[in-house]
């Protein structure tokens, strides 16, 4: 029987305790960690792993859950499961007037949205690209590039220093870069002074 993603998390959660610890957590422990208030729903999700031969408890015992390793099949399975895909969060990226991109050490895990590695996350600041429901506060999913199509949405570098989100527009010896927010200006400087660094391929939005 293969695990669902929240027995696998559980297990995994069990795993490093014990190892970091040298003894298995409570149930308390394990709801907060897991974001289950329910200590019936904990005990469930522990019986369940049981059952599959992933823990043994001794009930004679507090903090007595031993984590096995995965056997057969579900051995297999659990070691064919791709790691989460951790992404850079390099920083925050003007919607509004241009501002320095600032890189930060912190990661995202987008496993879900894209299999790419040659991407990154950009924190929203303003309000210029609001007209295509992205605002401050949301993450765009950027793949790298040094070059888009018109009406692209993109990262762009302007004079070397000063990075925006804007769709491009390309015009004679001229870039556009045209926020999507009517009451805004679009930002026009010679080409040579612009620089792309990614397109935009998708947004987060934590509410």
């Amino acid at each position: 029987m293969a695990l669902t993603k929240r027995q696998r998390e559980i297990y995994d959660y069990l795993a490093d305790f014990v190892v970091r610890n040298g003894y298995s957590p409570s149930f308390e422990e394990i709801g907060e960690a897991m974001g289950l208030s329910s200590l019936a729903t904990v005990h469930k999700h522990i019986s369940n792993l049981e059952e599959k031969g992933l823990l043994k408890r001794d009930y004679n015992r507090s903090r007595s859950i031993d984590v096995l390793p995965p056997k057969g099949n579900l051995k297999k399975s659990m070691s064919l499961a791709p790691p989460p895909l951790e992404l850079p969060l390099m920083g925050r990226i003007a919607a509004g007037r241009p501002i320095e991109a600032v890189e930060n050490p912190e990661t995202l895990s987008l496993s879900d949205f894209t299999s790419s590695k040659d991407v990154y996350v950009l924190k929203v600041m303003g309000d210029s690209m609001q007209d295509e429901h992205i605002v401050e506060g949301d993450y765009v999913i950027v793949e790298k590039a040094e070059s888009a199509r018109n009406g692209e949405i993109v990262v762009a570098v302007v004079n070397n220093d000063d990075a925006t989100l804007k769709r491009i527009y390309h015009e004679g010896e001229n870039t556009r870069l045209q926020p999507s927010n009517a009451k805004m200006q679009p930002i026009i400087v010679p080409s040579r002074a612009v620089q792309v660094q990614g397109r935009v391929i998708g947004v987060l939005r934590k509410y």
